[in-house]
C-alpha cells in the first residue's frame, strides 16, 4: 500500500502522520475542508512531491469519489471532536462523523476503487466513565454520574455500600456507554466502519486515542485538547479555568506515540478487523497536567479551581494497553514530562492565538450544560 488518503489531515493528528509517511516513501492524499474553527487563513500550506492536497467535505459524496481514487488505504479523521460543544450543535456533528462516514462506504459500495485498508480515528469517549472495581460487587462500569452529588463535591463514583469504587484500567472489552453526543457518533462510526469493512472485504481498523496533545495542535480551538485551551489562556495573560476539582484524570498520550501506533495498524496485516487502544496506559490529574504546563512556561498563580461541573463530562478513564501491546509491538516511548517539554518547545515558536474560551464557556452555561 502506498497511495494514503487521509480525511481531515490538515488536522493535528492527520498533519503529524502526514510528515511520517512521507517521510517513510508513501503518497499522501488529504481531504480537509480547512475547518475555521481549528484553522486560520491560510494556515495549511505544505508542499511535497508525493503530497496531494484536496478542499473538500466528507458531507460531499463528490469530494470522497474525488478522493478516494487510486487510494490503497484511507485513514480516517475528518471529525468534529469537541465533547461540550457535541452537546448543542448535534446537528453539526452527527452530519459530519455519522453521514461523512456513510458517504464513504456508500462510495465504495457503488464505485470502482481499489481500496484495501481503511482506519478509523476512534476515541476514549466510547467508555463514558470506563472501569472500576470493588471487593463486593467485583468490575463496574458507572453511568453518568448524578447532578446532585456532583453539586455537593462529591465527584467521585461509589458503590452501593458507599465506598469509593477503585479505578481501573478500561480494556477494549469494556462495557461502550457514550455519555455526550460526541462520543455517540464516534461508537456510531466504529459500528458502521466494522460492519461495512467486513461486508466488502476490506480491512478495517479502529483506533481509540486517548487525550492526544503535542505539536501542531490547534491552539485557536477552545472547544478541545487541555494543554492547547490551557496554553492559550495562559499565553494571553488569563487564568486557567478547571473544573470539579481538578483530581479528575485522563489518560495524555504524546503524537509521536499516536502516530507510531497509527503506522503499525496500517503496516501489519494483524490489525486488520481489530479495535485497538492507543494511549499511554497511565493517569494524570487534569490539576497535574496545569501545574506541569505552567512550571515548563515558568509562569506561575494561573490556576483557579471552579468547583464547575460540564455535562457529558467524565470523572476518570485510561487505557489498558495490553491488546495493542502483544498484536502490534506497539510500546508508548514518551511520558507526560517528556511530552509537556517538547510541546512547550513547540509552543514557544508559535504566534499567540486569539482566546476564545470565555465564548464557548458562555455557550455551555446558555445551553444549560455548564452547573
Amino acid at each position: 500500500m502506498k497511495n494514503i488518503l487521509i480525511t481531515g489531515g490538515a488536522g493535528f493528528i492527520g498533519s503529524n502522520l502526514t510528515v511520517e509517511l512521507l517521510n517513510r516513501g508513501y503518497y499522501v492524499t488529504i481531504l480537509d475542508n480547512l475547518s475555521s474553527q481549528i484553522h486560520s487563513e491560510n494556515e495549511f500550506n505544505f508542499s511535497h512531491k508525493n503530497f496531494k492536497f484536496i478542499q473538500g467535505d466528507v458531507r460531499v459524496i463528490s469530494d470522497w469519489k474525488a478522493a478516494i481514487k487510486d487510494q490503497d488505504a484511507i485513514i480516517h479523521y475528518a471529525s468534529e471532536t469537541g465533547t461540550g460543544q457535541s452537546m448543542y450543535e448535534i446537528n453539526r456533528y452527527t452530519n459530519v462523523n455519522v453521514v461523512g462516514t456513510s458517504n464513504l462506504f456508500h462510495c465504495l459500495s457503488n464505485y470502482k476503487h481499489k481500496v484495501r485498508k481503511i482506519i478509523l480515528a476512534s476515541s476514549r469517549a466510547v467508555y463514558g466513565e470506563g472501569k472500576y472495581f470493588s471487593n463486593e460487587e467485583g468490575e463496574i462500569y458507572p453511568c453518568s454520574r448524578n447532578y446532585k452529588l456532583v453539586s455537593k463535591g462529591k465527584y467521585d463514583h461509589y458503590g452501593k455500600n458507599g465506598c469509593l469504587l477503585e479505578l481501573r484500567p478500561t480494556d477494549e472489552k469494556s462495557m461502550i456507554q457514550p455519555s455526550s453526543v460526541y462520543a455517540i457518533t464516534k461508537s456510531t462510526q466504529e459500528q458502521i466502519i466494522m460492519l461495512m469493512g467486513k461486508a466488502l472485504s476490506i480491512p478495517t481498523v479502529a483506533l481509540r486515542y486517548q487525550n492526544v496533545y503535542g505539536p501542531k495542535q490547534s491552539l485557536r480551538n477552545p472547544y478541545t485538547g487541555i494543554l492547547s485551551v490551557f496554553s492559550t489562556r495562559i499565553l494571553n495573560g488569563n487564568n486557567i479555568h478547571i473544573y470539579e476539582d481538578g483530581l479528575q484524570s485522563r489518560d495524555f498520550v504524546f503524537i509521536s506515540d499516536v502516530v507510531a501506533a497509527t503506522i503499525l495498524s496500517l503496516e501489519n496485516q494483524e490489525s486488520n478487523y481489530h479495535i485497538f487502544n492507543v494511549g499511554s496506559g497511565n493517569p494524570t490529574s487534569v490539576n497535574d497536567i496545569a501545574l506541569k504546563l505552567t512550571n515548563e512556561l515558568g509562569i506561575k498563580n494561573k490556576i483557579k479551581i471552579t468547583g464547575q461541573y460540564r455535562i457529558g463530562d467524565i470523572r476518570h478513564n485510561y487505557a489498558c494497553l495490553n491488546k495493542i501491546k502483544k498484536v502490534l509491538d506497539f510500546e508508548p516511548k514518551y511520558d507526560v514530562d517528556l511530552g509537556i517539554k517538547k510541546f512547550v518547545s513547540w509552543l514557544k515558536t508559535q504566534k499567540v492565538q486569539k482566546d476564545n474560551y470565555l465564548k464557548s464557556i458562555g455557550e455551555l452555561k446558555q445551553n444549560g450544560f455548564i452547573k
